[in-house]
């Protein structure tokens, strides 16, 4: 019978081995100047690319709330006017005073905003914040694998996720699957530019120089090994 070449408890191995060689193995690498994942573009796309945690938050954009996004709307010394609320399929919320704005495809700051413009011809000076409490499932914001994975899904970005993060939620590699072939797609259209990420080498390997940020939106794809 053929075994699973990867289990679960293998993940929080390579894990710990990730964290206790991690700082090491980057600053050698960004010290050598040697690439941590290839591009199958120019290599002026490839040094585009966030290569650190840090770049990778900098570069991701701002959240945009996306239908089935539940919010918090707090207006300040205004409890009658907060209210916890859920965007609707249409994109629109309609709370105290506030009929059928659309909140979709706005960041929290933004819709905030427009909430108080709506609320100014009825409050002095209005302060209102807005906060995601439960994310609804919007896909520009997500990281999607597809493939050899154990589990393949769409997860919601987190800032500061990594392929590392992504390969752990997802179950890890099949036994069938063809890590060092895995490709990391970004952007769309003309902006679209494909990496090549070595998913063998980060969860078998313990290498941690494979182990790249993610942005929202990306698709990691994992093809099947050719015996």
């Amino acid at each position: 019978m053929i075994q699973k070449m990867f289990k679960l408890p293998l993940l929080a191995v390579v894990l710990v081995a990730l964290i206790a060689t991690g700082c090491e193995s980057v600053g050698k690498s960004m010290s050598s100047g040697k690439p941590i994942f290839s591009s199958s573009k120019s290599s002026k796309a490839q040094t585009q690319a966030p290569m650190t945690t840090s770049e990778a938050i900098n570069a991701s954009p701002d959240y945009l709330i996306g239908p089935l996004d539940k919010l918090q709307i707090f207006v300040w010394r205004a409890p009658e006017l907060s209210t916890d609320i859920q965007v609707r399929p249409d994109g629109r919320i309609s709370s105290p005073l506030i009929e059928d704005m659309v909140a979709a495809g706005k960041s929290p700051s933004q819709l905030a905003a427009d909430i108080e413009v709506a609320l100014s011809s009825y409050v002095k000076s209005p302060e209102v914040t807005v906060m995601v409490t439960t994310p609804g499932g919007n896909f520009s914001q997500q990281v999607r694998v597809l493939g050899e994975a154990q589990q393949p899904s769409a997860l919601p970005y987190q800032a500061g996720m990594t392929v590392l993060d992504v390969m752990v939620a997802v179950g890890g590699l099949t036994e069938f699957a063809a890590g060092n072939r895995a490709k990391l797609i970004r952007g769309r259209g003309e902006e679209q530019v494909t990496y090549r990420i070595k998913l063998d080498d980060l969860l078998r390997k313990a290498d941690v120089r494979a182990n790249v940020p993610v942005l929202p939106g990306d698709v990691i794809l994992i093809p099947e090994s050719v015996f």
